[in-house]
């Protein structure tokens, strides 16, 4: 935790001394309460907007691996050029970037939790990984996207486990909507994006599935995970 909190205090977004979202850390003392610590920077919303002129993010274009050189470089002062910080500086100019590879991660970890490798590679760099999704998908992986259940109602493509919880073996089924998750399969994230943004207030859910057979939370990304008892599992314990 503390080699984390290193890595997100080293990261500065925006102009010199500049914070143009929230930033947060969190105590876990060993005795007394969990503390929060915020710093919210002036302004609404927390949008980063780029310098005029410069190119919309596009998250439909596929992930690009920038070179930027490490380092925060302080302002000079006067005629002298203080020597670069020690972090890693995103200014105003990858902006664009920035939110791009945002987008693109977070677009591959919901295609990973469905088990799909090669839709996990398309929103991936060479330095994120982006060979070791995308190779040939075999049923005998650890996990793959090869199944699809329907769920409350809803078609859900994904993947499942099979594992023993004290004795009676449990199915997990971790999927993304189906046709959200074509979205992102085809490279469509910003029309993914939409969606997900005009139904982010009626999309979770949490409840008993009994056409299932266990409980089924979906949230607001239209991902969803579901466990149940295998079937004669029941009958066996009774």
């Amino acid at each position: 935790m503390a080699s984390t909190s290193a890595h997100a205090e080293a990261v500065h977004i925006g102009d010199w001394n500049e914070t143009p979202s929230l930033l947060f850390s969190t105590e876990l003392p060993t005795d007394g309460t969990v503390t929060v610590h915020t710093l919210q920077a002036p302004g609404q919303g927390g949008w980063l907007a780029g310098p005029s002129g410069e190119t919309k993010a596009n998250l439909d274009s596929g992930p690009v691996q920038e070179n930027v050189i490490p380092g925060i470089q302080p302002p000079p002062e006067g005629d002298l050029i203080p020597e670069p910080i020690a972090g890693f500086h995103v200014t105003p100019k990858y902006y664009t970037w920035f939110q791009e590879t945002l987008g693109h991660t977070a677009a591959a970890g919901l295609m990973a939790f469905t088990g799909s490798g090669k839709a996990t590679a398309r929103h991936l760099t060479d330095r994120q990984g982006y060979k070791r999704f995308d190779g040939f998908e075999h049923a005998a992986s650890t996990s793959v996207q090869d199944i699809s259940h329907e769920l409350l109602g809803n078609t859900y493509a994904g993947t499942d486990h099979v594992f023993r919880l004290n004795g009676p073996r449990v199915e997990a089924f971790s999927g993304v909507d189906a046709s959200l998750f074509r979205l992102l399969s085809e490279g469509s994230a910003e029309e993914y994006r939409a969606i997900v943004h005009a139904t982010r207030h009626t999309r979770p859910l949490l409840a008993w599935d009994e056409k299932w057979g266990g409980p089924v939370s979906v949230h607001a990304d239209g991902s969803v995970l579901a466990s149940r008892l295998l079937p004669g599992q029941r009958q066996a314990r009774r």
